[in-house]
């Protein structure tokens, strides 16, 4: 799988939950679009969904809901494609959005492998290809960003690293979407700085291409460990994207 395959399938896949065309995100303007969460949205997509944010870093595809239109419509063509997922910008539309009861809620960068920079990287410790199967005892706390214990049935591949049997860290990907997998990676304090999340990332990227499926990685602009991790492994930043939802959600969230 080349690079612009990988592209193409992830273009394919922000279309199918953004209610456009692929090209859209490489388009030189902004896009407008009616939020629809399509039966090809990745499992994690819920409502309630008020307004979503994509930038592939040509400009901004926005699906949005009424009474938000306006607000979000205006907020994108006011600023560079790039400032709409930053503060100081953020502090206006924050603004115009809690008179309607909704408030900018998730926020994240996206990556991408690039096959030609996908290596066997070396692990001091032993490493292992787990299956389904192998998960039942493992959906701990401390296996939290590998595997998701409220969808089991999506957790398809795992590359765990032992130290004398004990493991140490996981690596998981989970099948959020037809065509793409998610990885996440937990390694234990103690075993950190030593190689060992960029050994299982590369390693646990490579078999998902190995099965014709997109891994992605995924990470807040602030998680510096995460994002060295995931440029170490062979991936690069791809989209931003950002959710407005209720604020009643958001505050939920935050109780």
């Amino acid at each position: 799988m080349t690079r612009q395959d990988i592209l193409t399938i992830a273009l394919r896949q922000s279309a199918a939950e953004m209610n456009c065309a692929p090209e859209d995100f490489l388009r030189g303007t902004n896009v407008l679009t009616d939020c629809v969460i399509g039966s090809n949205a990745r499992s994690y997509y819920s409502e309630p969904i008020a307004a979503n944010l994509v930038s592939y870093g040509s400009n901004v595809v926005a699906s949005v809901k009424e009474p938000c239109r306006s607000v979000v419509e205006s907020y994108i063509n006011k600023y560079e494609y790039y400032h709409c997922f930053e503060t100081p910008s953020l502090h206006v539309l924050q603004a115009a959005l809690e008179p309607l009861g909704q408030s900018v809620c998730f926020m994240a960068e996206y990556w991408l492998p690039q096959p030609e920079r996908l290596r066997p990287l070396p692990c001091r410790y032993d490493t292992r290809l787990l299956t389904p199967p192998d998960f039942t005892e493992l959906y701990l706390p401390q296996w939290s960003n590998a595997l998701c214990e409220k969808r089991r049935e999506l957790d398809m591949l795992a590359v765990g690293a032992y130290d004398e049997g004990r493991l140490i860290a996981l690596a998981g990907c989970s099948a959020d979407a037809a065509e793409m997998w998610q990885i996440g990676i937990d390694v234990l304090p103690a075993y950190r700085r030593q190689g060992v999340a960029k050994a299982l990332t590369s390693r646990l990227a490579a078999e998902c291409l190995a099965r014709d499926k997109v891994p992605f990685y995924c990470c807040a602009w602030s998680n510096i460990a995460s994002a060295r991790n995931a440029l170490a492994s062979g991936f690069s930043p791809a989209w931003a994207e950002m959710t407005i939802k209720s604020a009643a959600y958001v505050d939920g969230m935050n109780a």
